[in-house]
């Protein structure tokens, strides 16, 4: 299933995160529930494709979506849009990515609710080697 990239945010960082927004694929992934050290569990079963133009979220059964990633945000901390090659390599380097489906984008990166709010679902999921 083909998701609109305005409803995602791709995330830079040193484990970098993809979040969804009303994702056809929310309630096929795992309630999250960090550790209490702030580990975020794996999602058994589901694997990541980043690409430049197109990011692939495959999960267990039919689950799954594709983004048309080159027209999608990507936030580096900067004003400045950010780069989806630099987004890919972070992934690559990382093994994986963060994602998060949520009902709706945040206006600001609230970590530590995002990871806490009992209403998000996802986790880490690997990249596809």
């Amino acid at each position: 299933m083909l998701l609109n990239p305005e409803q995602t945010l791709f995330v830079r960082g040193e484990t970098p995160a993809l979040l969804l927004a009303d994702a056809p694929i929310h309630d096929a992934l795992p309630v999250l529930l960090t550790a209490p050290d702030g580990t975020v569990p794996g999602c058994d079963g589901w694997s990541l494709v980043p690409q430049l133009t197109l990011c692939v979220v495959d999960g267990p059964a039919e689950h799954g979506i594709i983004i048309p990633a080159l027209a999608a945000p990507v936030f580096d901390g900067t004003p400045e849009p950010g780069d989806m090659t630099a987004w890919c390599e972070d992934t690559h380097q990382a093994g994986g990515a963060l994602v998060l489906s949520l009902d709706h984008l945040p206006d600001v990166l609230d970590w530590p609710h995002l990871l806490t709010s009992g209403t998000t679902r996802g986790g880490f999921i690997p990249t596809l080697t």
